[in-house]
């Protein structure tokens, strides 16, 4: 098994940006940990290529937690690869699926009634980005400490930034996929947006989770994968 940092470029603001999936290989089976926003599935697939790997052999795609740069192409990927299994956490997968108001849509909505008049034209747009995500079944919902991908990969619940939020610690890789729990900053690794953590108390008892691990890299979606 081997985790392979999939860096995709794009433009926001007119600024050059980055987003870092993470691509798991076990034997010819690969698991894609989140999705991008949406209109990314080309991006995410001509990366995944590029290093040697047929799409067809994706297997499934484990989401860490609900946010449009996770799962904005989800729904594509599961349109193109209908047999791919979509994994996520349960208290996520009620908002992926459609069952509940997504935590990040009702923030999003109450931020916007206090927002100073010069950040409307953005919490509007943040709003609807949301509301426009297509709905996706998860097909597998995963628990903390559960043992997943032929028993290679632990589950670890790391709420904060939202409530069922997930990363994945590889003991015998000695590596961890943070999602959002951690995000790279230089050397070091701190929470993601602490402005909008659904818990900011909860995401530093998350971090301190990951830290201590003492992993020797993590893979994190902002910022890269960092290596001790």
């Amino acid at each position: 098994m081997k985790i392979i940092e999939l860096p995709i470029e794009f433009e926001y603001n007119g600024q050059p940006n980055y987003i870092y999936p993470s691509l798991i290989v076990s034997e010819n089976e690969l698991t894609l940990v989140d999705t991008g926003y949406p209109g990314f599935l080309p991006f995410i697939e001509k990366e995944i290529v590029a290093h040697g790997y047929d799409m067809m052999n994706l297997k499934n795609i484990l989401i860490t937690h609900y946010d449009d740069d996770h799962i904005g192409s989800l729904y594509a990927f599961k349109a193109k690869y209908p047999s791919v299994t979509i994994m996520a956490s349960g208290v996520e997968a009620e908002g992926i699926s459609g069952k509940v108001k997504p935590e990040r849509l009702a923030q999003a909505e109450a931020m916007l009634e206090h927002m100073p008049e010069e950040q409307q034209d953005f919490g509007h747009w943040f709003v609807q980005q949301l509301k426009s995500l297509q709905h996706v079944s998860v097909d597998q919902t995963v628990h903390d400490g559960e043992w997943i991908l032929n028993q290679q990969c632990k589950v670890i619940a790391t709420p904060g930034h939202t409530s069922g939020h997930i990363s994945l610690y590889f003991p015998e890789l000695s590596s961890v996929i943070t999602g959002d729990a951690a995000v790279r900053d230089g050397d070091e690794l701190i929470i993601a947006n602490p402005d909008f953590c659904l818990d900011r108390e909860r995401a530093d008892q998350s971090l301190n989770v990951l830290q201590n691990l003492q992993a020797k890299s993590y893979y994190c979606y902002h910022g890269g994968s960092l290596t001790f």
